[in-house]
C-alpha cells in the first residue's frame, strides 16, 4: 500500500471508527438497526457550526486560527454546545418516538422503519434549514507537512487521529472498569434479567443515546473539519458505519473503531487503484463478506 494512501485511510477510519461506536452500541442495546445515527453526525456538525458563528460574532479573538491549527479556540467550544444539542435531539426522539414503540413491544423490523422514516425527516428538515449548499468551519488553508517515507499530513488531520484514539481509550475504560459500562453490559445480554437484578434499563438506555449522540456529533465535526459539511454527509457515511460496526462485532468498542480503520484504509487502497468512484462499493463489498463469511465480526460472539 502506498504509505500515503495508509495515512489517508487512518484519517478517514478514525471518523467512521467514532461514528461507528455510537451506532454499534445502540444495536446491543437498543436491539435494532439505528438508521438516524448518520443523521446525528450530520446534524452535530451543523449545530456545532452554528454555536461557532455565535462564537464569533460575540466574542472578538475566538474565530482566529490558533497555530498549528485551521480554527480557534471558538471551535472546541462549540463541539460542546453541538454535543448537547446532538443529545437533546437524540433523547427526544428517542421519547417522541423508539421509546413509545419499545413501551408497545413493536418488533424489530417496525422500529428500523421508524428509524429509517425518521432519518429521512431528519435530513430533509437539515437541508430546508441551511440548504444543500456546502459550509465550512474555518476557510484557512493548511499545508500538509512531511513526516517521513513520503507521508505528508495537516495538523489537523493529526489532531482528529489523536483525539480519536483518547476518546476511544476512555470510552473503553468506562464501559471495562465502571458500574456504567457493567450495567451497560448486562442491559446487552438481557434486558429483562437485567431488571430483575436491579438495574435501571431506562438509564441504561438514555446512557446509550448520550454517548452514541456525543460521539457522533464529534465525528460530524472532524468530517466537516476535514472536507465540508452538507445535510447529506451522515447518509453518505451510514454504509461505511454499518460495515464498521458489523466488521468489528456488534457491541465491541475496540471492533468499531478496528472495523472503521479496515473500512479506511480500504476505501484509501480502492482510490489509489480504481479510482475515488468506486471508494463507496468498497464499504458494500465488505459488509457483505462479512455477513456471508463471520456474521459475528471480528470481536463478536458466535451465537449458539
Amino acid at each position: 500500500m502506498n504509505p500515503q494512501a495508509l495515512i489517508d485511510g487512518l484519517i478517514s477510519g478514525s471518523t467512521i471508527g467514532l461514528g461507528a461506536i455510537g451506532l454499534t452500541l445502540a444495536y446491543s442495546i437498543l436491539r435494532f438497526a439505528n438508521f438516524t445515527h448518520g443523521d446525528f453526525l450530520a446534524w452535530g456538525a451543523y449545530f456545532t457550526l452554528t454555536i461557532a458563528g455565535l462564537l464569533g460574532g460575540l466574542l472578538t479573538g475566538l474565530g482566529a486560527p490558533v497555530y498549528p491549527f485551521s480554527f480557534g479556540w471558538g471551535l472546541p467550544l462549540a463541539v460542546l454546545g453541538g454535543a448537547t444539542l446532538t443529545v437533546l435531539l437524540a433523547l427526544g426522539l428517542d421519547k417522541v418516538l423508539f421509546g413509545r414503540l419499545r413501551a408497545r413491544g413493536a418488533d424489530a423490523i417496525i422500529v428500523v422503519m421508524a428509524s429509517f422514516g425518521a432519518s429521512m425527516a431528519l435530513r430533509s428538515l437539515l437541508e430546508f434549514i441551511y440548504t444543500a449548499k456546502p459550509a465550512y468551519f474555518t476557510s484557512a488553508l493548511q499545508i500538509a507537512k512531511p513526516l517521513g517515507l513520503g507521508v505528508r499530513a495537516t495538523p489537523d488531520q493529526l489532531l482528529v487521529i489523536g483525539l480519536t484514539g483518547v476518546l476511544v481509550l476512555g470510552l473503553h475504560l468506562l464501559v471495562t472498569r465502571s458500574a456504567t459500562g457493567r450495567a451497560m453490559r448486562a442491559v446487552s445480554e438481557s434486558p429483562s434479567l437485567a431488571g430483575v437484578y436491579g438495574i435501571d434499563v431506562g438509564q441504561v438506555i438514555r446512557i446509550t443515546w448520550i454517548i452514541g449522540a456525543g460521539l457522533a456529533c464529534i465525528a460530524g465535526v472532524m468530517a466537516g473539519l476535514l472536507v465540508q459539511i452538507r445535510p447529506y454527509m451522515g447518509f453518505d457515511l451510514l454504509l461505511p458505519l454499518f460495515a464498521a460496526a458489523i466488521l468489528g462485532g456488534i457491541g465491541s468498542i475496540p471492533g468499531a473503531m478496528l472495523g472503521g480503520l479496515i473500512i479506511g484504509l480500504a476505501e484509501a487502497s480502492a482510490v489509489q487503484i480504481i479510482g475515488a468512484e468506486w471508494r463507496a462499493a468498497v464499504s458494500f463489498i465488505i459488509l457483505v463478506a462479512v455477513l456471508m463469511l463471520r456474521p459475528q465480526g471480528l470481536f463478536g460472539q458466535k451465537a449458539a
